[in-house]
């Protein structure tokens, strides 16, 4: 098996998900663009264990590592996704900036038993 094949289809795959990355706004894209760099680079390890005839496989072994992260990120990826979702009615990333919610410049937190947030009285019902 010629190395070469391998190697290019995984650089395409990495750029396609490099440009994913950059380019997209929604953020359930932008974890699929990642995922699919994460399967750029497992092909690699992949091709080059085969290639070299690792006896260790030491390759494909850190392809495994590399899928139990991967699995890790998607799901505290979309449980961010959904989280922010639930509180802000969209997933843009542009237009996520801060953690924290709008408020007025110095304004401190509500004291406790005041005001209560809309979202807390919801989740109360």
């Amino acid at each position: 098996m010629h190395l070469l094949y391998p190697a290019v289809v995984s650089a395409l795959l990495f750029s396609v998900g490099v440009y994913g990355v950059l380019a997209r706004r929604n953020a359930i894209l932008v974890l699929m663009a990642v995922e699919l760099m994460l399967n750029a680079v497992n092909l690699n390890l992949v091709a080059f264990d085969v290639f070299w005839r690792d006896r260790l496989h030491g390759g494909q072994v850190l392809t495994l590592f590399t899928i139990v992260i991967a699995a890790a990120e998607v799901g505290l990826g979309l449980a961010i996704v959904l989280l922010v979702y639930r509180n802000r009615q969209m997933i843009d990333v542009d237009r996520l900036r801060d953690l924290a919610e709008d408020r007025a410049p110095g304004k401190a937190l509500d004291p406790p038993g005041e005001a209560t947030p809309d979202w807390v009285a919801e989740g109360a019902s």
